[in-house]
Order: C-alpha cells, then sequence, then structure tokens
C-alpha cells in the first residue's frame, strides 16, 4: 500500500543497545488456524474459495493495487508480540493484506494492524471523527478492536510543531500547536489524518536461555484521528503497521534505537500462514540479491531479474525489475515479458487450454499435480535462482478440481510485482542495513529464526547510509537531539537488557554504595 507522507523531516537518535530480533506470525484468513474466526461478513458474499469467481474477485483486488503501486514506482533471539505470536491474513474484505496484534502504550492496549511493506508511518485509530467500525460482530472477530487515546497512555506524548518532525510540515504556523499528519494513499480517497505520538510498543524476545525477555521500545506513530476510502470498509480498521525502508517506520525507529537489526523477514506457508521476525537478517546458506534504487533513490522494496526460467528453458529478453509485494495476492509481469513467459509455459504443457477468466492461460485437469506442470524459476545476480513453489493455481468447483491456471497477470509497467503467491514458501528476508533481498525455503515454523547471518549490527551515522531519510536523521542528530525522545530511549536501553544484566548492574550498584558507606 503505497503512501506519501506531507511531513518530510525526521529525527530520531540514540546509542546502540543490544539487538535482538522480534517475530510475528502471519495467518491468512482463510488458513485452518483461523476457522473459529467464522466467515467475514460484508454487503456482499463472497464466493466459495476455489471457484473462478473468488479467483476474479483477488484479481480485481490486485488490480487497483497494482496501479496504485505503479504511481509509487515511477515518481541474536526470537521476539514476538506480548499478545502473541499468531497473525491473521482477513481476506478480501481486509484488503488481502497480512494482520497481526501489537502492543501500545501504557497500559498496553492491543491493536489489529495491517502489515504493508510499502507504507512507512504506522497509525491506529484514535479519538475518533471517522474511523471504521471497531466491534468484533462487525467481522466476525472473536473480540472487540480497539481505538488508542494518547491521554490514557502514561507514556504517550502528542508530538508539537517544535518537534524536528514538523519543521518542514506547512500546516505548523504555530510553534505551540500540535504536530499533524496527513497520509495520502495512492488510491482514490484512501487516506490517514490525525496527530503524531510518541509512545511505546511492547515486544517480547526468546532468548537461548529460554526466558522471555520483555522490551518496551518508543516509536512515533500516528493518532489517526480520521481516515478515508477503503479503510472506511474494512481494511485496516485498527490501523497499519508500516514496513517501509523510510525513516519513520517502525523497523527504522527500532534500528535506530538499537533494539534491532535494521532488517526484518516475512513467511508465508503453503496455507497462507505465516510470520515475520523483526530484526532478522536470515540464515547464512539463504541465497541473496541487491536491493535497487528507483530514480537513484532506495524508496521501496525493488530488486532485478535476470531471466525467467520455464522447465529447462532460460528464456531470452525476460528480464525486468520487481517490486517485492507483500499485499498483492498475485504475481503480474511486464507485458512483453508476460507474452514470453506463458507461451513457452503453453508450449510446454500436456493439458488441454480452456479459456477461464481472469487468467488467459488455463488447463483441464483434475490437479495440478496430475498433470507435468513446467517448473517457474526467477535467475538473480550471481547465478542466485528463485524457484516458485506454486506456479498454478487450482480451480474449483462443486464437484472438486476443475482445472489450474499459470497465475501471473500482465502488466503495463514495466516493473513487475512478485505477489504472495510466487513468495510462498520461503522466508523472504529484507535486509535494509545490507541491502540485500534474502530467501530460503521455509514452512515458516517457529525453528526458522534459530540460525541468523552473523552480520554486524548497523553503525550510527554511517555517510554511506544510501536511504535519504537517514542521511536527514544524521543531520538532525548532529544539529542535537530532541531533549524528551533521547531521555526516553537512553532510560529504555535498561528494559532491553536481560535480567542477568540487570542483576549485574543492582549488584555492582550495590557494591559502590557499600565501598562509599
Amino acid at each position: 500500500m503505497a503512501t506519501k507522507l506531507t511531513l518530510i523531516s525526521l529525527f530520531f537518535f540514540l546509542h546502540s543497545a543490544a539487538s535482538a530480533m522480534y517475530s510475528f506470525e502471519l495467518l491468512h484468513r482463510f488458513s485452518d488456524e483461523l476457522k473459529a474466526f467464522g466467515p467475514v461478513k460484508s454487503a456482499a458474499q463472497w464466493p466459495k474459495k476455489g471457484t473462478l469467481a473468488y479467483y476474479k474477485m483477488l484479481a480485481a483486488n490486485d488490480a487497483w493495487r497494482r496501479n496504485n503501486m505503479m504511481k509509487l514506482v515511477s515518481d541474536s533471539s526470537v521476539v514476538f508480540p506480548v499478545d502473541g505470536s499468531d497473525t491473521q491474513n482477513l481476506g478480501n474484505a481486509f484488503g488481502w493484506l497480512h494482520y497481526t496484534w501489537i502492543d501500545i502504550g501504557m497500559p498496553a492496549v492491543s491493536f489489529l494492524v495491517a502489515l504493508d511493506t510499502g507504507s512507512d508511518l504506522s497509525w491506529v485509530p484514535c479519538e475518533c471523527v471517522q474511523c471504521a467500525p471497531l466491534s468484533a460482530s462487525f467481522y466476525d472477530l472473536d473480540r472487540d478492536l480497539h481505538m488508542y487515546n494518547p491521554s490514557s497512555s502514561s507514556s504517550g506524548k502528542i508530538l508539537p510543531c517544535t518537534h524536528k518532525l514538523c519543521e518542514l510540515g506547512t500546516s505548523c504556523g504555530n510553534p505551540k500547536s500540535q504536530c499533524p499528519y496527513n497520509v495520502t494513499y495512492l488510491s482514490e480517497n484512501v487516506s490517514s489524518s490525525g496527530l503524531l505520538v510518541e509512545d511505546v510498543i511492547h515486544l517480547v524476545s526468546r532468548r537461548a536461555e529460554a526466558l522471555n525477555h520483555y522490551v518496551r521500545s518508543p516509536v512515533i506513530i500516528g493518532c489517526g484521528k480520521r481516515q478515508g476510502g477503503e479503510f472506511l470498509d474494512g481494511i485496516a480498521p485498527d490501523g497499519l503497521l508500516g514496513l517501509g525502508v523510510r525513516e519513520i517506520s517502525v523497523p527504522s525507529f527500532l534500528a535506530k534505537a538499537g533494539v534491532i537489526k535494521n532488517s526484518f523477514s516475512l513467511c508465508f506457508s503453503e496455507h497462507y500462514s505465516g510470520k515475520i521476525y523483526l530484526g532478522d537478517q536470515g540464515p547464512s546458506t539463504q541465497q541473496t540479491t541487491s536491493l535497487l534504487p528507483l530514480d537513484g533513490k532506495f524508496t521501496t522494496y525493488i530488486t532485478g531479474v535476470e531471466a525467467c526460467c520455464i522447465g529447462d528453458s532460460c528464456l531470452n529478453q525476460t528480464n525486468f525489475k520487481a517490486l517485492i509485494d507483500c499485499g498483492t495476492s498475485f504475481t503480474h509481469f511486464p507485458s512483453d515479458v508476460y507474452e514470453i513467459v506463458v507461451k513457452e509455459f503453453d508450449r510446454q504443457i500436456n493439458s488441454t487450454k480452456i479459456s477461464n477468466d481472469p487468467w488467459e492461460y488455463c488447463y483441464n485437469g483434475s490437479s495440478s499435480r496430475s498433470s507435468k506442470v513446467p517448473s517457474v524459476v526467477l535467475k538473480f545476480g550471481k547465478n542466485n535462482t528463485f524457484v516458485v513453489h506454486t506456479p498454478v493455481i487450482d480451480i474449483f468447483d462443486d464437484q472438486g478440481i476443475s482445472g489450474f491456471c499459470l497465475a501471473i497477470h500482465p502488466t503495463d509497467s514495466n516493473v513487475a510485482l512478485i505477489g504472495q503467491n510466487y513468495l510462498r514458501g520461503y522466508r523472504m528476508v529484507f535486509d535494509r542495513e545490507n541491502l540485500k533481498l534474502g530467501w530460503s525455503p521455509s514452512d515458516c515454523g517457529d525453528d526458522d529464526s534459530s540460525e541468523s547471518s552473523p552480520h554486524s549490527p548497523p553503525q550510527n551515522g554511517s555517510a554511506s547510509n544510501p536511504f535519504p531519510d537517514l542521511q536527514n536523521a544524521i543531520h538532525h542528530a548532529n544539529a542535537g537531539p530532541d531533549e524528551s525522545i533521547a531521555t526516553r530511549l537512553t532510560a529504555g536501553r535498561l528494559i532491553n537488557m536481560s535480567y542477568l544484566e540487570n542483576l549485574l548492574l543492582l549488584l555492582l550498584a550495590f557494591h559502590q554504595l557499600v565501598c562509599i558507606a
């Protein structure tokens, strides 16, 4: 979900603390784990999963998302939320985004936030003037969604216009005013606006000694008083967790504070479930490829595909740039590449072609598994290959599986979208520190995060960091840190230490008192 933030300057600075990795588990709305939630209520009943009508709705959702994203394109230890590691993908009525519960404030309040690699600012509904319904019965959830109130949180503070983040904002005429934000998403009338708030996010790490290690880390979020467009129809009704590359995203805050390394991973299982690991740089055995700038800037997660291979044939003139988009259901290739790929696939398939909208290349068969479906492989730099585990998708009718389709769509853009269907079965690592995209086979189990690459922690203030917002943060840090944030974060370093480290500090302090006495 692409965004455009009107407030463009950011300050956030703290010396490094011990890094950790934080994980959440992702579940699809139609996964077995979420059957207890019941069907999604909406104005229209969604078609049965696996039918052509079902896939048409998925493809239609991709269409508006693809158009919006292309506008953007053109212009250690395992840690999880205190509320638990289960996450959810809540289906078409929720925009096909992945969701997880996070806890914010003191006392902690839980929010079911959408995960979005295309957005930067995180926000939650707050003192609502115009928000989506939050009752559990409206969505057939097992508990109500919540609204945030900064005055009810002892750790919450609305940022003033004198804060560094507001210095360049056009809405801050009076220094004594509160700092506003307005995020315009690049789809029609979709927006969120309100005030910027500093508060804490609650996380928990399972360390090697099997002891839970609780962390409270300050972040800046949006107090979303007014939402517009599809946010009012059930997409991200309880807020959004921005995972983008800019400095105002939650991973950027946590990395800048030294809580995690500047990286995270997403895992999607074959059954739509999955996990997110904040701070994860992936196993040493993973394959990697470089993240690429767009118009000279690293504004989103773009990489380069050198060639597409169908079966044993690696095709000429099938190189392109690709946006790795966890919020798109299906994969989209540039039209010229699409034509080459689908024709070679059709040449190698041994089943009868049929016409089934929304896909052009569909085939008869009781199951894709009973037919000899050629493999689909993406070749990245340095001979790294990405084998697509599920290049086709089965079509169901009342009698069962009636056929299968090559689940790729053409796009008029020269930048492809690699959607969820081609990411399944992998642990995808977005290593912003080393500008790498990594991947390794995974069933999204807890053991996947036990091994992490031995990268060194990020160096704050490195002049070579290519992210433009980080350069702004370094500039503001040199000019003098914001006292409130610096004080809170410095105090927060004690929370980031393990039980044994805290005990050692107490013993040393006691020893000093005894010596003085």
